[in-house]
């Protein structure tokens, strides 16, 4: 059986220098850290405990686990030199 996978946006925010998670699938998801890394270590408990207290946390849960893809999208603008 396959396990669900949640899906994440990271969008970087130049001016506070942190990324920023959101989840159309994780209700109530919103969270931020300064790295990417540090953003995926505190998905990995608020994915979980968010849905659990939504009453979404599968109950067919084989592998006492569960998948979340984390996708980061980053715009920056060079200036050229003369």
């Amino acid at each position: 059986m396959e396990s669900i996978r949640y899906h994440v946006e990271a969008v970087w925010d130049p001016e506070a220098s942190v990324w920023v998670a959101t989840s159309d699938d994780v209700p109530g998801l919103a969270t931020e850290a300064e790295t990417i890394e540090e953003l995926a270590e505190r998905l990995r408990g608020m994915i979980p405990e968010l849905l659990a207290a939504n009453g979404l946390l599968p109950t067919t849960v084989e592998t006492g686990s569960i998948s979340f893809e984390l996708t980061g999208h980053r715009h920056e603008l060079v200036t050229l030199a003369s």
